[in-house]
């Protein structure tokens, strides 16, 4: 420890310094108690699932191993399902994790080819101005146009 105040910056106590710490301090509010012993963010949020995790390590209980991906468990939040469904208006959602993880950018264009043998449907990037004037990847401006 950095001095008699508590652990040096970013540091968090574990073990007896964290239980000792902890009974010191338990006439004072959880979040006080959290940060009293560096269980604080680079945002200066308090990380209390990582405080009470270490206080039950401290005490001597054995916790699970988490997942490493798909539970709900990890801290990571919601994992994408790689699943979709059509929603009652008809529209296909494509949600933002599966956009990021095809590093696709708002504003790009692609053209939909739709397979029915197998029912897959392929996304085509347009380079910029290939997608014709009717957005539709034709280019074809004809329809509509009368001398």
């Amino acid at each position: 420890m950095a001095s008699g105040n508590g652990p040096a910056p970013g540091e968090m106590l574990e073990g007896k310094a964290l239980l000792d710490r902890a009974r010191a301090l338990s006439n004072r509010p959880e979040d006080q108690i959290a940060r009293a012993c560096g269980y604080v963010g680079p945002s200066g949020r308090v990380l209390r699932k990582s405080f009470y995790r270490a206080l039950v390590l401290a005490k001597g209980y054995a916790l699970p191993v988490q997942a490493e991906a798909g539970g709900s468990s990890g801290g990571r939040g919601r994992q994408a399902e790689f699943r979709t469904r059509v929603h009652g208006n008809g529209n296909l959602l494509i949600g933002h994790a599966y956009t990021r993880l095809l590093g696709l950018e708002p504003g790009q264009t692609f053209r939909i080819d739709l397979h029915p043998e197998t029912g897959a449907i392929w996304l085509t990037r347009l380079e910029d101005g290939e997608a014709g004037e009717n957005g539709d990847g034709t280019g074809d401006s004809s329809a509509g146009d009368s001398d």
